[in-house]
């Protein structure tokens, strides 16, 4: 199995939000604002086949499915489908993907399924022969959101997938379509049901596999998230983030799980450490993945 880390539309931001309970003296060394306080964002999809003999991808980015007006509000840069673009130059199409993993369905990681936006054309879904894997938690949320986060929602995106025929609903560690190769952890800090993949490694210790990859979501968009107390604006019970991360990194540290990040904007793999006061950090930082093997 080989994996490759897949560009998305980028993104800008507000870095107070992004950093919710962090001063801007601090947050803005980790990721310099721009004269409007924004941010640089990567959007990154996982791309891994054969997995389970299939072609997976994990997540699609924004993608490029705003009209002009939302694009400039929501900071998105470029005008085309920049996945599409990422997926041809690792030598696929959309057509040829037969698994997308969502961990959410916020339209920052889910905006990529859908068409690039022209006038006048309703939305259309991609991947057409792909099946699409939702929490049931994440599938009732998008459905009936929370004035909270309406508006991070795509309304069309829920009957378009079920209208698919390939939609699958996720309630367990595992998937029908993936097996035991994608192992899923759940956290509900940042929005009801987020759905944490992690390809299973190549080694087994006490009957816990090591090694392998998690896609680490919105839980820990990136290296500066993964110090324990920083948490975004957007995360609707921090405490209980913080919560779930702590558990979240001590178990990928155990099992030598490498933390893929969505968000960061220079890092895609990394792998995490503590040093001798508690606080976690990264190691062995890797800014692409191409066709590379899993590591044990």
């Amino acid at each position: 199995m080989k994996l490759w880390s897949l560009l998305g539309n980028s993104q800008k931001l507000d870095g107070g939000a992004m950093f919710g309970n962090a001063p801007r003296a601090v947050w803005s060394k980790w990721l310099p604002p721009d004269e409007l306080n924004r941010v640089p964002l990567a959007c990154r999809a996982l791309l891994a086949s054969p997995l389970n003999g299939k072609t997976v991808l994990f997540e699609s980015g924004i993608g490029a499915f705003f009209e002009p007006k939302l694009r400039e509000r929501y900071g998105v840069v470029e005008e085309r489908h920049v996945l599409l673009d990422s997926l041809r130059a690792a030598g696929f199409e959309h057509e040829d993907i037969d698994v997308v993993v969502l961990s959410h369905l916020h339209f920052d990681h889910a905006g990529g399924l859908l068409a690039q936006w022209s006038d006048g054309r309703a939305p259309e879904l991609l991947f057409p022969n792909a099946t699409f894997l939702v929490s049931a938690a994440c599938w009732d949320r998008a459905r009936d959101p929370h004035p909270r986060d309406r508006a991070s929602f795509i309304p069309e995106l829920p009957d378009l997938l079920r209208a698919s025929g390939r939609l699958e609903i996720v309630d367990s560690d595992y998937s029908r379509a993936l097996g035991h190769s994608v192992r899923f952890h759940y956290s509900d800090g940042h929005t009801p049901g987020l759905m944490l993949a992690e390809i299973v490694g190549p080694e087994h210790v006490g009957g816990e596999p090591h090694g392998g990859v998690v896609f680490c979501a919105d839980l820990i968009p990136g290296r500066p998230w993964v110090h324990v107390p920083i948490t975004m604006g957007y995360d609707r019970n921090p405490e209980l983030l913080i919560d779930e991360k702590s558990e979240f990194l001590a178990d990928k540290l155990a099992r030598n799980v490498h933390l893929f990040f969505t968000h960061d904007p220079e890092c895609a793999l990394a792998q995490v450490v503590r040093d001798e006061k508690g606080k976690y950090g990264t190691a062995h930082e890797v800014s692409e993945l191409h066709a590379r093997a899993l590591m044990a």
